[in-house]
């Protein structure tokens, strides 16, 4: 099947957010739509056009946008990840896709990978009206949630070398903090690189982070440094607030996220299928391990999103 994307804009709490809206080439008809949301420093160009192309072929509507601050969206300074921020552009962007010519509002769904999962969780709590959740290791908590003891023994350094690069991280955090009260640029760290400057340093990653600086031009390998101040926490009982049935995929050996700390969050939920694929964090987006998981999470918005 064919699939148009369409370019949109929308507002959040006043400041504009590019979007595009994936829907199949023919006839119009009211479409159940998906809203994906990116993870950290994620483009709308980045991971989500694999999947929208994919939902978008089974005869669902699709929007994909970027957050405040990165991407086509506006927001000063850039490269800034303000949770806060973000679950408003999410929330935004329902209301947005509810808008849309040929969109049953009543049959929006919510994609969220990473950091976005967190998001997810959030505003479906708060929405009754959301038909249906896709959670793609999310990070729920960066703290309780995090898995650095994996991350630990796979990057083979000692727990006093943990100890070293998480201050300078946090130094850096509070300079950058420190200079945007002051109205001052931010102080960046990169996405990936070597440890004590980056938030992802494992070197079998540097070929991913290649691949995504080549195919998604309006990616950047820079955040502001501040996030790290601001990391997402689980609230409990969130789970169980959500009324929508929920799809959790996990990889199980991902030492980015805790899959135990998301499954013993998820289990709580009052309709959550939970699958666990042979897979690292990153392998979700590529080759066979893609292939599997879009083709369950495509079943799965189709059950639930039918008319």
């Amino acid at each position: 099947m064919v699939v148009e994307r369409t370019p949109l804009t929308f507002e959040s709490e006043g400041v504009l957010c590019a979007a595009t809206l994936f829907a199949p080439a023919s006839p119009p008809a009211q479409r159940p739509c998906v809203v994906m949301a990116n993870g950290f420093s994620g483009t709308m160009d980045w991971i989500l056009p694999s999947f929208a192309e994919r939902f978008a072929a089974a005869g669902l509507a699709v929007l994909a946008f970027d957050y405040r601050h990165l991407g086509r969206s506006d927001g000063e300074p850039r490269q800034l990840v303000d949770v806060r921020k973000q679950r408003a552009d999410l929330r935004a962007a329902v209301a947005c896709a509810r808008r849309q010519p040929g969109i049953r509002p009543e049959r929006v769904a919510l994609w969220g990978t990473s950091l976005g999962g967190s998001h997810v969780v959030e505003v479906a709590a708060e929405d009754a009206r959301i038909a249906a959740v896709i959670l793609n290791m999310p990070a729920l908590d960066a703290l309780a949630g995090a898995n650095v003891e994996a991350k630990r023994e796979r990057a083979g350094v000692s727990r006093a070398t943990v100890a070293w690069v998480t201050a300078r991280l946090l130094a850096a955090a509070a300079r950058d903090a420190a200079r945007g009260a002051l109205g001052r640029p931010p102080r960046y760290l990169a996405v990936y690189g070597a440890p004590g400057e980056a938030f992802f340093t494992d070197p079998e990653l540097a070929p991913r982070f290649e691949r995504v600086a080549e195919e998604s031009p309006t990616w950047q390998n820079r955040v502001a440094a501040r996030f790290l101040l601001r990391v997402p926490r689980y609230r409990e009982g969130t789970m169980e607030r959500i009324a929508a049935p929920i799809l959790v995929c996990l990889a199980e050996r991902d030492v980015e996220v805790s899959a135990a700390f998301v499954r013993s969050k998820a289990e709580r939920a009052r309709r959550a299928e939970i699958r666990t694929y042979p897979a690292d964090h990153f392998d979700l987006y590529h080759g066979d391990a893609f292939e599997q998981v879009a083709a369950d999470q495509t079943e799965f918005l189709r059950a639930h999103l039918a008319p």
